[in-house]
C-alpha cells in the first residue's frame, strides 16, 4: 500500500503515499526545516534571566518541555515549584500557558533550561523569618522508618525523628500532631520539629 517509508526526523518517520509523495515530503520537511534553522537565531536573542512566555507542551518524568514559540527549553522537576509534589502534572498541564524564567542557553547543544519556579515567591523564607519556635498542630503526611513528615505549609513538611517518640507508636497518615519547629535550613530546605 505503501511506497516508501522515509524517516525525517529522529522521532518522527513519514509514510508515502504514491500519489502524494511529493506533496507531503516537501511540505513537512520545509516546515520542519524552518524551525529547527529558526532555533539557534532564536536562542541568541535571549538572555539569562529573561522572562519568556510559553506554552507547556508535554510532561515527562524529568521534567515538563515549554515551547517558547521557536524552541522548547526544559523545566526540569526542581525548578517547578517551592511545594513537594510526586508529579509533575500536579504543578502544570498540557497546553497551560505559563511564564518562565531562562537559567541556561546551550547554544552548543541547542538546548534551554527554565525555572516556573523562580517567579513564585519563596515560602521558606517567611518560615524562616516568621516561624522558628511555633507551635502548631498539623497532620502527618508520611510515615517512613526513621520518622514522620507533617504538614507545616501548604507543600511545605517539616521532620520528626523517631527517637521523639520513645518507644511509643508512630502515629497514622492524617493523624494531627502538635509539634514545635526546632530547625529550619535554609539551603537543604529542611524543617525539624519535635513533640509538643
Amino acid at each position: 500500500m505503501f511506497a516508501e517509508t522515509g524517516t525525517l526526523t529522529k522521532t518522527a518517520t513519514l509514510a508515502i503515499l504514491p500519489s502524494t509523495a511529493i506533496y507531503h515530503s516537501v511540505d513537512y520537511t520545509m516546515v520542519e526545516s524552518r524551525k529547527y534553522e529558526a532555533v539557534p537565531k532564536f536562542l541568541r536573542t535571549l538572555e539569562h534571566g529573561q522572562v519568556c512566555p510559553g506554552v507547556v507542551s508535554s510532561i515527562e518524568r524529568f521534567g515538563v518541555f515549554v515551547d517558547l514559540g521557536d524552541a522548547d527549553g526544559l523545566i526540569s522537576m526542581i525548578n517547578l515549584s517551592w511545594r513537594r509534589f510526586e508529579d509533575a502534572s500536579e504543578i502544570v498541564q498540557v497546553g497551560q500557558n505559563v511564564a518562565v524564567v531562562i537559567l541556561d542557553i546551550d547554544l552548543e547543544r541547542e538546548r534551554l533550561s527554565l525555572s516556573l519556579k523562580a517567579l513564585q515567591d519563596d515560602p521558606w523564607i517567611e518560615i524562616a523569618r516568621t516561624r522558628l519556635g511555633e507551635v502548631l498542630t498539623a497532620p502527618v503526611t508520611k510515615i517512613i522508618p526513621i520518622g514522620t513528615f507533617v504538614a507545616v505549609a501548604e507543600g511545605i513538611e517539616g521532620f520528626i525523628h523517631i527517637s521523639d517518640f520513645r518507644g511509643e507508636e508512630l502515629p497514622s497518615e492524617g493523624q494531627n500532631l502538635t509539634v514545635r519547629i526546632t530547625d529550619i535550613n535554609l539551603r537543604h530546605h529542611r524543617i525539624r520539629l519535635a513533640l509538643v
